[in-house]
């Protein structure tokens, strides 16, 4: 077949594979070729020949969580058009994800959604030499190929936008402490607060993991406090939705009550049954820039150092905010 379209052989595999590196032009009349021959590409072959499988892995152990499907689907469109398959891997935890599993699975590379700052995993994938990336969250370690969120920044603009309303009373819901996501969302909120001179107190402040029960839960603890908070910056939208839930069940309204900030902007947030004030980062870019760097990775043609690419935040003004009644 590469005879009767004219192209080398590797040019012919990869036009079969849409590869991107192939130009349009290109790729028709490769397929041209192998419509004449009746022609279908063979998997084993390909691999064979190549030493590829253009298959990437993407481990998430939330799929209930409906933060992940806005992150994996553009994923699986900026894989697709680099030429290369998305498998998806569901466990519970990054620890039940074996890296000889991932080797056995024939993949070029892995992206890594779930990770927390206690995992093993990454030390794995870097002894045995499979290239990976991170997407939303890192391990916290230098030299981390990552796409995430400015979420130290995202952070500090809720707390400047609490600080102004004139809230003092403020409470945060914040991610695990082995998240990056949750740590640095808390450090960015607690430096902006100290710098203004407003303190969190302690009995304000629940961690948990970044799901709708973790808000509501918490939201109906801090109600039965003495002194209940006037403000609740949340470590995303889903725990916010949790809150605002919460709230209604209580009969506490939102925001003359009680101002409720969340984190993500999940176009759910923009319903009009929430409404939510939140903190605006591009989900679909964040998930391009992962891929990208994975492929680059793959190629080597990456960073021997690591390459941190950080999304800016913008904060969503919406209508769970006011100032304190």
């Amino acid at each position: 077949m590469a005879k009767l379209a004219g192209f080398s052989q590797p040019t012919v595999s990869r036009a079969l594979r849409d590869d991107a590196r192939v130009s349009v032009a290109t790729r028709e009349k490769v397929r041209k070729a192998a419509a004449a021959l009746n022609s279908v590409p063979s998997e084993a072959g390909r691999t064979l020949s190549t030493r590829s499988t253009q298959r990437i892995g993407v481990i998430v152990t939330d799929l209930t969580n409906p933060f992940y499907p806005h992150l994996v689907a553009p994923l699986h469109d900026e894989l697709q058009r680099l030429g290369y398959r998305m498998m998806l891997i569901t466990e519970r935890s990054d620890e039940a994800v074996s890296s000889e599993r991932l080797l056995d699975q024939s993949l070029d590379g892995v992206v890594l959604t779930t990770a927390t700052t206690e995992s093993r995993l990454p030390d794995e994938l870097d002894r045995r030499g499979l290239p990976y990336v991170f997407l939303n969250r890192d391990s916290g370690r230098q030299g981390d190929y990552t796409s995430v969120a400015d979420n130290e920044g995202g952070g500090r603009q809720v707390a400047r936008l609490l600080v102004e309303l004139g809230h003092r009373r403020i409470a945060g819901i914040f991610g695990a402490r082995n998240t990056t996501t949750g740590r640095d969302r808390e450090l960015g909120f607690r430096l902006e607060l100290a710098e203004a001179g407003v303190g969190l107190a302690e009995e304000l402040v629940r961690r948990g993991p970044f799901a709708y029960e973790t808000g509501h839960d918490a939201l109906r603890d801090l109600l039965s406090a003495s002194h209940p908070p006037t403000a609740v910056f949340c470590g995303n939208d889903v725990v916010a939705m949790g809150v605002l839930n919460a709230a209604l069940a209580a009969g506490v309204r939102v925001p003359e009550d009680l101002t409720v900030i969340g984190f993500d902007d999940l176009p759910m947030a923009g319903w009009e049954v929430f409404r939510l004030t939140t903190v605006r980062h591009d989900l679909r870019e964040l998930s391009c820039q992962a891929a990208q760097l994975l492929v680059r990775r793959i190629r080597k043609e990456a960073a021997a150092t690591g390459e941190r690419l950080v999304m800016p935040t913008e904060l969503v003004l919406r209508e769970t905010h006011a100032p304190p009644a």
